[in-house]
């Protein structure tokens, strides 16, 4: 993986979003990549030392401007490079989703960006946009997600801290056992009734339902606000 300065000399506009036709030329004959071709970008959150290599063997190859890497992809698409990240330990990371060429690189890299910022703080993940998008949106909007927050978990937020812990581990034990009261009482190792009613007692002070598909939705996304609220202190 090249950290030249010549190579962040020529991908920086790129990046940037602001690279005229003339500079993905120069970029492409300088760094010797193709003009179209299967992109994504990772943008790491720290400095990390990561070993040095033009290409990974199977077709893929890296560039880096800064905390800022562009990889070419192989036939094997983005697992094998984003492991790769992760066992150099290369994190936090956000990875974009697939581009089709040097010059949509600065979507790229604003799309990397949002996936970085859903890692959230101190998370030594990699991730990819597109398995974590509702929450690369809500964190993408941090004055949207703390006005969320309050209009949906603010009566929530003047529990007693053990008290508003319990009905938001209770929520995110249900969601995680895909809305099932039994799987998540088997988790949280309690009775399917306690859960019930802790579930029907955060719908009365959210007023909203768990069973109206919208009003769901905005509790999920407001649970997504509130982890990374809590996470950041």
């Amino acid at each position: 993986m090249r950290r030249d300065t010549g190579a962040a000399a020529l991908l920086g506009p790129l990046l940037a979003g602001s690279a005229q036709p003339h500079q993905v030329r120069r970029a492409a004959q300088g760094l010797g990549l193709p003009e179209r071709g299967r992109y994504a970008v990772v943008v790491l959150g720290a400095p990390v030392a990561v070993p040095e290599a033009d290409g990974d063997g199977d077709g893929v190859r890296w560039c880096w401007c800064g905390e800022a890497g562009v990889v070419l992809l192989g036939p094997g698409g983005l697992a094998g490079p984003v492991a790769r990240l992760g066992v150099a330990g290369a994190g936090p990371g956000g990875v974009s989703p697939v581009v089709g060429g040097l010059a949509e690189l600065g979507l790229a890299r604003r799309l990397a960006g949002a996936a970085l910022l859903a890692c959230g703080p101190g998370a030594r993940e990699i991730v990819a946009l597109d398995e974590r998008l509702p929450t690369a949106l809500v964190a993408s909007a941090p004055e949207l997600s703390a006005r969320l927050v309050a209009e949906v978990f603010g009566p929530l937020l003047v529990l007693a801290p053990a008290e508003r812990a319990l009905l938001v581990g209770t929520l995110e034990a249900w969601l995680e056992c895909g809305g099932s009261v039994g799987r998540a009482a088997v988790r949280l190792r309690c009775h399917r009734n306690t859960v019930f009613n802790r579930l029907r007692r955060l719908e009365r002070l959210t007023s909203r339902s768990l069973s109206h598909p919208r009003e769901l939705v905005e509790t999920v996304l407001a649970l997504d606000a509130l982890r990374l609220s809590a996470a950041r202190g």
